[in-house]
């Protein structure tokens, strides 16, 4: 019973420091889209602004699970929100000094801090849990990770709003001041040598030699990368500049799809409960949803390829979509603590959030890209494909993987 309760007073700890992260991750998102759309920035130069953010993402996740599995997941979520206050301060400086090669250097800064946080955050909740636990460790992290999407989505809104309200230096200033005392206050409540491996890991050890973590790793690379094809830039600038939302609108608007994409993570074990196994979601589970993911995009597409109402048709696309996206993410995050192995438990994730910001990358770069050559529905179409080339992934893991110990 003691062990439970400390296991839970750390695991809100843990979720209340992600909560604070996220907010900043998402405002920042949004401030730096809208702000350089301002400054007459095109869709491929915004997309180029976070491509050090999503490559250095990659290398923190290859990293960092091996530096957390050596030094403590504590540390290394300390240092992941000190970078993050650095970054933000980082773009307070006059507009002449925000070329694109500065602004690309502050957002590695972030990209590292975001992963170097994630990758502390969700692996430390297999730490928490009571070995065999399954149902458990499928909810909490649930609910870890879909808070954070609702409290990034929040984060967007706040971004937007902030950029009205008050400009884009001051809304830097009031974020990095926030993040900075919930930094302090898990400095002083999260014990010094959670996530500390027993025996120390080799930095070979880093990629995984797991058949099933592999697979799931490679299909998490394309999931993402189907989502950020056509959500980073192209669908805010197709917002703001077809259909002539606003600021706050198109803060608002992807607000709410985050927060209601979080909800519906949050909520999928209990959504799941009569589909998958007692011990929670198998490889049949993860293939299953990602298939009818493919659905979303496509359809979105050719109702525009047909004429269809844009807002009506991205609007409830885009609901859809999120609710089944949502989904297939809840189902891989449980997956890659179910197969991992306590102490190696940092290691696995890191590789794991590695393919995922290598998806990111490419989605982002796409994004851009695609958007600037063939617009929405070019992006859309590539996404459908990424979607598919996820699903072709997941067929590796089987109908019933089981659970590696």
């Amino acid at each position: 019973m003691t062990d439970m309760t400390g296991g839970l007073k750390n695991y809100l700890v843990v979720t209340g420091a992600y909560w604070g992260f996220t907010i900043t991750d998402g405002a920042i998102r949004m401030l730096v889209v809208l702000y350089f759309h301002n400054l007459g920035y095109s869709p491929l130069q915004i997309a180029f602004l976070f491509l050090f953010y999503e490559f250095f993402g990659v290398v923190t996740n290859l990293v960092g699970g091996w530096v957390g599995s050596r030094i403590g997941l504590n540390l290394t979520m300390h240092l992941g929100m000190g970078m993050q206050v650095l970054a933000l301060g980082m773009l307070t400086v006059p507009d002449a000094w925000l070329t694109v090669p500065y602004v690309m250097l502050a957002q590695a800064l972030s990209g590292i801090a975001k992963d170097l946080n994630k990758m502390s955050a969700k692996a430390s909740v297999k730490l928490m849990v009571p070995k065999e636990a399954d149902a458990r460790l499928f909810k909490w992290v649930a609910v870890l990770t879909g808070s954070k999407n609702s409290l990034k989505g929040a984060g967007f809104f706040l971004g937007g709003a902030l950029l009205a309200l008050v400009g884009f230096r001051m809304a830097l200033v009031i974020l990095a001041g926030g993040l900075f005392l919930v930094l302090v206050v898990t400095v002083l409540l999260l014990p010094k040598e959670l996530g500390k491996s027993k025996a120390k890991a080799k930095f070979t050890q880093i990629f995984s030699k797991t058949r099933e973590i592999n697979w799931l790793s490679a299909a998490r690379f394309f999931l993402f990368g189907s989502r950020d094809i056509w959500f980073v830039v192209g669908l805010p600038v197709f917002l703001a500049s077809v259909l002539g939302w606003g600021h706050a609108e198109v803060g608002g608007f992807l607000a709410l799809w985050v927060i209601g994409y979080g909800a519906v993570q949050a909520s999928a074990p209990r959504l799941l409960k009569k589909s998958h196994h007692a011990r929670g979601p198998d490889g049949g589970t993860a293939r299953l949803w990602v298939f009818v993911l493919a659905l979303f995009p496509a359809g979105i597409a050719m109702a525009l390829m047909q004429g269809w109402d844009p807002a009506r048709s991205i609007i409830v696309g885009l609901a859809a979509f999120g609710i089944v996206f949502a989904i297939n993410s809840a189902v891989h995050s449980y997956l890659i603590l179910a197969y991992s192995d306590h102490d190696k438990v940092a290691m696995n994730v890191g590789f794991y959030y590695m393919a995922n910001a290598g998806g990111r990358l490419v989605g982002t770069m796409l994004s851009g890209w695609v958007y600037q050559e063939w617009g929405l529905v070019g992006c859309l179409w590539w996404s459908t494909g990424f979607v598919l080339m996820a699903g072709l992934m997941s067929v590796k893991l089987g109908a019933d993987t089981g659970l590696v110990r």
